[in-house]
């Protein structure tokens, strides 16, 4: 019977520890995602410079090239949905369909919508100054996520093996 005692124990441990590498988990998770985005955004600013290929094409090409990526369904999604509808319809019904799949903020999502908005409108000077005012900014989206990364990660890490710790104390 006591041994029943002690297995319920780690297991409190090892699942609060658990809650804890999760939630930061998230925050690593959503730097990933903007540096994967802001590379996937020099790479379509690149693309929309020297190729002059369709965004179509672009797309579908972004969407195999960061194919192991959350970001990829974003692109694979645009590239689907453009063949029927204007650039900005597209891109603002693709984000947000997959927005649910990221794990970004609700200032994420709002500035990748916003990149929707200036696609196909201008010519390709234009748009390349668009694409790096949208750079600028999410470059400081970045820089915030790491930020929070860094001081929020290792809390919560701490704070669910603290918490664990604390309830098989009360309990022994």
């Amino acid at each position: 019977m006591e041994y029943f005692r002690y297995i319920f124990l780690i297991f409190i441990l090892t699942g609060s520890t658990s809650i804890g590498f999760l939630l930061s988990k998230s925050y690593i998770e959503r730097l990933n995602e903007l540096k994967s985005l802001q590379n996937a955004v020099s790479i379509l600013q690149n693309k929309i410079r020297f190729t002059c290929k369709p965004l179509i094409e672009i797309f579908e090409e972004l969407a195999v090239i960061k194919k192991n990526e959350k970001i990829s369904e974003i692109f694979k999604k645009m590239a689907e949905k453009l063949k029927n509808k204007k650039t900005e319809v597209a891109w603002n019904e693709a984000v947000l369909e997959e927005r649910f799949y990221l794990n970004l903020k609700a200032e994420d999502i709002n500035l990748i919508l916003s990149l929707g908005n200036m696609l196909g409108k201008t010519d390709v000077e234009g748009q390349m100054s668009e694409i790096n005012q949208f750079c600028s900014l999410i470059n400081e989206q970045i820089a915030i996520a790491e930020e929070e990364k860094n001081k929020n990660s290792k809390m919560y890490k701490s704070l669910g093996t603290i918490i664990g710790l604390a309830i098989v104390i009360i309990l022994f």
